[in-house]
């Protein structure tokens, strides 16, 4: 099937734009390969051309290019030649017609050859980095994905027994021109249907290329595109939203007045060191506001700003900052916006130092114009910001912060201070070197975001700057590195978030058909042939509601938005408000962000002229907007992060705001959202969820029709003036809530009881009564009076203790999950990445550790915050909420979490957990994470999975079942000795007695770093922060005659910081440095056997399985004594111990280099003998050989 380039693009490429330099240097080359043709040339001299117009466009500085072996052209992964194959490129003459492949028959010799080139470097070499392979004749391309080859051939068993016997030689074919006439031809014969690739014909470019227009440029991208690494190679997409623009952040970092820092092994974000602080930074202008006008002293609750002046001045500063740069970067969005929408007029932009020459002036901005419709706005706003629209949201609302009125607005902050501009600022002077100087912070700030490109989705389809696209992930992920370190929380990235979203999301809908329809669906394929009624399956996903109880940035809740619309154009029910379905539209999810393409696989950009682009426009507002407010709802404790929170939503809706009257310049302004997200502790509540409401909602007359009809009033408030009107009336519900829910509580009622009784007993009796009844009377007095203290206690602690100030009150917070009777129903999905803070860091008093061992049943002991968090799924989801939780691999072995797991799998509650944990997926963090995922009451029988390719997880969501490792004897049960290097405590003192001399009382030192398979190097040696060429230990130093002789005798040397076993047999005498293992005390052909056997993969995979629950951050094994003695061992016969031994003795003996050729042979030989040994199956060798 052949596929045209620009439907062969990632859809987040297509949104990247070239620049107008590269794409000048792509025609030029391509001229050449089109009019420096001479068909007499031989086939060689073609594919110098070929590889010439591929390194002079793209490759020539970041990838190997030349021949391989038999291979015409092969493209490397790096600019290393001794790097992995990544394109295999068959190349013709053009005159070559009978062997090139042609669209009507691709069962020619140059496929037939191309299968074989395959197969040598995917099955002979292993080679699992291959992603394109190319055919061409100069003129035609025929591009396919090594996905396909993999599918339709490396799979294929009988294929590769055969290729593999040919190779041997032991079939009666061993010609290559029989290979390609008896095993090639039949196999591509069988499977010629499903073929697809991608086809072009260069030629056909060339009417684009005479004349240089604007129009025929544009026509060359999807070609530029389909040639370049991005495409071919299959690299990150640039601006990927999983990625941190570090230039960018840096400098605003500086901007504000913050640093980054390291604090163990992890970043934080700090203040700047006394001494560097710059006065005229955001965060130290403020500060000094803060403090001459004694601003602290209004503010109430200022405990929660931390305990000193210093400490309160820095987090109320911060939070200011963090207020005015959401609606500054807000700000800049909204103008990449306005320009986009009007043809790149710049008369749009007004976030400069023309237009806004002060903090006086951005005020203004702020609140008297953002916050006001035109007709409210002083003829001078009206004049001068003629062109910028009315938003009516929250964020410009002076009334919604209240930090901002206890201190003061931006327009306080001292204009004339002015800070250093940063010494890698991207901004250059005329001469085009990097600017130097001070600048005022302002003034630096609107120049340094000019220098950057906000308008991602503009209609220019090649950017005529360089600038760097800076998009609303992007500024997601920076906000949480400045606001949420301290706190424990990381950034998800964006696959991360996508799969969780995914999988919790498409699982709820199909939950909400089956009990709404009274259907049996199993899947969500299994929905699309039974909706009829597309407003009423528009109803029922609506009503979803999805909660994340430690929301962060937000990132969770964008990615659910996404993942929501998605399912709607899956589904086939995303239409206009006239019903009119959008279906001549594609909705995707790529690189975490929704992709909007036509049946032309163009890109959907806003263009209000047209009225069609505007009912596409309007119908992914009101998507959005109704998503957002139905179903979406996050808590979180940190104040900055529910306003960065809420900024993203904002963002999202901003990114497809329309025009409602384009004369008057009027776009539709954005709902007050904010009630979505609220700030407070989600593990405290003073009210049980099983409060009962039905009295209060009685008493106080209101009924929570009312209370939700209030809140999306509220939402959709025209003015300011309804705004507070409707806030007013949502809190004096609240209010009432709690009070009358307090007068009902369960202790209320039960104090009222006891007090009554003790009323009673403690009156005077008519009649005398004997000594015995009033001594027993008088112990139920004390009994009673004790009870009562305990209730009036426990009942002044709620009211007043302080445990409660942040408490969040999931009971009345969010009417959306509240049934008419006032019952708490629960949310359909929980979803997020809760902090990560042991209990040993976590400030509590006893009354807050009280709390929690009452509340939270199944979590004990010294335990880790997140595990609070998966309990209080129970309490806020519904009967079978739909859960999944990134959180830290102990999980599933700490003894504190041990009763609550134990409770999910009991009660059908946890479905599987994917290990992460041998990759880097938190890049800053020392953690090593799985996700968990569940529906209570209704989970399948519990699974652990594994991430064993990380590329293939992020494309293909691709997953391996970690099955019971098979038991076998271990080292220690052979009674092999097992000895370290250096302990910890040795360290120090050790290192007066290393050098770089060599002589006869020093004996080499090597550390962990120095160990690799079957080798070791004495080679720039690290040590304690020193750096050593070749490194040599006293041994005259002060360590135990049993470790010298350790260290003097035979042994095998295992490395400590490693992602697979590596071990060598060295005997001569080596220190071993800390972290250092060693097996010793065994015959010489024993150490040759077991050096083969722990350097197999076998033994790599076996490890990483059962010590998967203490896999270190980035994959590196947990290597240590005692896991070293599980290591399997099994009895060996004769012929197999002879023949690892030669294997291993081959390669330790051998001075060739152990990258080569012969090398990996024979270490495929061991690996096969290794396999056979353990008594492996042919699917468990496939799960280790792809791992």
């Amino acid at each position: 099937m052949i596929v045209k380039p620009k439907q062969a693009l990632n859809k987040a490429y297509l949104k990247v734009k070239p620049t107008r330099d590269q794409i000048k240097l792509f025609k030029d080359n391509l001229i050449k390969l089109i009019d420096e043709v001479n068909l007499d040339k031989r086939e060689e001299l073609h594919k110098n051309d070929f590889s010439d117009f591929l390194k002079d466009t793209y490759y020539k500085t970041s990838n190997y290019i030349n021949i391989k072996d038999t291979i015409d052209l092969v493209v490397h992964s790096s600019i290393d030649p001794q790097s992995p194959v990544s394109i295999l490129i068959e190349a013709k003459s053009p005159a070559n017609k009978t062997e090139m492949i042609s669209s009507d028959c691709i069962n020619t010799k140059s496929m037939q050859e191309l299968i074989l080139y395959y197969l040598r470097e995917r099955i002979s070499n292993n080679n699992l980095n291959l992603k394109h392979l190319i055919i061409t004749n100069r003129y035609e391309w025929f591009i396919f994905d090594a996905a396909l080859f993999e599918k339709l051939f490396a799979q294929n068993k009988q294929l590769v027994n055969q290729f593999n016997d040919f190779e041997d030689k032991t079939l009666s074919v061993t010609k290559t021109k029989d290979f390609y006439s008896e095993i090639a031809k039949p196999v591509i014969e069988a499977i010629k249907d499903k073929v697809e690739y991608t086809y072009f014909d260069i030629r056909e470019y060339k009417k684009y290329l005479e004349n240089n227009t604007p129009e025929n440029d544009s026509k060359l991208i999807p070609l530029y595109k389909i040639f370049s690494p991005e495409h071919l190679l299959k690299l990150p997409i640039a601006n990927d939203n999983n990625s941190l623009d570090k230039s960018f952040y840096n400098e605003l970092l500086h901007i504000i007045g913050l640093e980054e820092t390291k604090q163990g092994s992890k970043k934080i974000i700090t203040r700047k060191e006394v001494g560097r602080r710059d006065n005229g930074s955001l965060l130290e202008n403020c500060i000094t506001e803060l403090d001459n006008g004694d601003k602290l002293s209004s503010i109430t609750n200022i405990e929660h700003y931390g305990t000193t002046k210093e400490e309160r001045l820095f987090n109320v500063a911060l939070e200011l900052v963090i207020i005015w740069i959401n609606r500054i970067l807000f700000l800049k969005l909204l103008e990449g916006q306005l320009i986009n929408f009007n043809k790149n007029s710049k008369d749009y932009a007004f976030l400069n130092s023309n237009t806004i020459k002060g903090y006086d002036d951005l005020n203004n901005l702020f609140f008297g114009v953002l916050a006001k419709q035109q007709n409210e706005r002083s003829e001078n706003n009206k004049k001068l910001f003629a062109k910028i629209p009315y938003l009516n949201s929250s964020l410009f609302d002076p009334q919604s912060e209240s930090l901002e009125k206890s201190c003061f607005a931006i327009s306080a902050l001292n204009y004339n201070r002015t800070l250093p501009i940063d010494t890698k600022t991207i901004l250059k002077d005329r001469a085009g070197k990097k600017l130097a100087g001070e600048k005022n912070a302002l003034e630096y700030l609107f120049e340094f975001l000019n220098a950057y490109n906000f308008a991602s989705d503009s209609n220019d389809e090649i950017q005529e700057d360089s600038k760097t696209i800076i998009n609303a992930a992007v500024l997601g992920l920076i906000f949480e590195k400045i606001n949420g370190y301290k706190d424990g929380s990381f950034y998800t990235p964006s696959f991360i978030t996508m799969y969780m979203c995914r999988e919790t999301i498409r699982r709820a809908v199909v939950e909400q058909f089956n009990k709404a329809k009274s259907w049996n669906c199993l899947s969500f394929d299994e929905l699309y042939n039974k909706i009829e009624d597309r407003n009423e399956a528009n109803n029922i996903i609506n009503s979803i509601t999805i909660c994340d109880p430690a929301v962060g940035s937000g990132h969770f809740l964008v990615s659910a938005l996404n993942e929501i619309i998605a399912i709607k154009s899956e589904l086939r029910i995303l239409q206009d408000s006239d019903g009119k379905r959008l279906k001549e539209y594609q909705v995707e999810i790529v690189n975490d962000e929704l992709i909007v393409t036509d049946e032309e696989g163009d890109l959907f950009v806003y263009n209000p002229n047209s009225k069609e682009s505007q009912r596409v426009q309007i119908t992914l507002f009101h998507e959005k907007q109704t998503i957002i407010e139905n179903c979406l709802f996050g808590v979180d404790i940190n104040p900055n992060s529910v306003k960065i929170c809420r900024l993203r939503l904002w963002i999202e809706l901003l990114k497809n705001t329309y025009y409602k009257n384009k004369e008057n310049h009027e776009l539709e302004t954005l709902p007050n959202i904010d009630i979505n997200i609220k700030c407070g502790n989600s593990l405290i509540s003073r009210f049980d969820l099983d409060s009962d409401l039905i009295e209060p909602l009685k008493k106080a007359k209101i009924k929570i029709s009312d209370y939700k009809e209030a809140v999306q009033n509220y939402r959709h408030a025209r003015d300011k003036q309804q705004k507070m009107e409707m806030a007013k009336f949502i809190e004096r519900i609240k209010n009432n809530f709690e009070t009358e829910i307090m007068y009902y509580d369960k202790r209320s009622k039960n104090l009222e009881i006891k007090q009554a009784q003790l009323n009673h007993l403690s009156t005077d009796e008519l009649f005398a009564t004997t000594q015995k009844v009033q001594k027993e009377k008088n112990k139920k007095i004390e009994k009673l009076k004790n009870e009562v203290s305990i209730l009036r206690k426990e009942i002044d602690e709620i009211k007043s203790n302080k445990i409660y100030e942040s408490a969040f009150e999931w009971r009345f917070e969010f009417p959306e999950v509240l049934a008419d009777n006032g019952d708490f129903i629960g949310f359909d999905v929980v979803i997020g990445n809760p902090p990560y803070i042991s209990a040993l860091n976590m400030k509590r008093d006893n009354a807050v550790k009280g709390y929690f061992k009452t509340k939270f049943k199944f979590t004990n002991g010294t335990y880790d915050i997140y595990a609070l968090f998966v309990e209080l799924i129970k309490f806020i989801g519904n009967i079978n909420v739909v859960y999944s939780y990134i959180i830290p691999n102990k999980f599933l072995i700490a003894q504190y979490a041990k009763d609550l797991l134990n409770d999910l799998k009991i009660t059908n509650s946890i479905e599987y957990s994917i290990d992460l944990s041998q990759h880097n997926v938190f890049e800053e963090a020392s953690v090593y994470p799985i996700i968990i995922f569940g529906k209570i009451n209704d989970s399948k029988t519990f699974r652990n999975l594994m991430v064993n390719n990380l590329d293939d997880f992020i494309k293909e969501n691709i997953l391996n079942e970690i099955k019971p490792l098979k038991t076998f004897k271990t080292l220690k049960d052979y009674g092999i000795l097992i000895q370290s290097g250096l302990a910890g405590f040795q360290a120090e003192s050790i290192k007066p007695y290393l050098s770089e001399e060599s002589n006869s009382h020093n004996i080499d030192f090597i550390v962990s770093g120095c160990v690799d398979r079957f080798s070791y190097m004495n080679k720039n040696v690290r040590y304690m922060g020193m750096k050593y060429e070749s490194c040599f230990i006293d041994i005259n130093c002060p360590l135990s005659s049993e470790k010298l002789s350790f260290w003097t005798n035979p042994k095998i040397v295992i490395a400590g910081m490693t992602k697979n076993i590596e071990a060598v047999y060295i005997e001569k005498p080596m220190g071993l440095g800390v972290g250092v293992y060693g097996i010793y005390n065994l015959e010489q052909d024993m150490f040759y056997l077991l050096v083969a056997i722990l350097n197999s993969k076998f033994i790599s995979y076996y490890f990483k399985v059962k010590f998967k629950d203490k896999t270190l951050s980035g994959g590196y094994l947990a290597i240590n004594k005692n896991t070293i003695q599980d290591i399997p061992f099994v009895d060996i016969d004769d012929d197999k111990k002879e023949q690892l031994i030669l294997l291993s003795k081959k390669i330790n003996d051998s001075n060739i280099d152990h990258s080569t050729l012969l090398i990996i042979e024979l270490e495929k030989q061991i690996d096969q003998l290794v396999y056979e040994l353990y008594g492996l199956t042919d699917d468990e060798i496939k799960i280790i050989e792809a791992n």
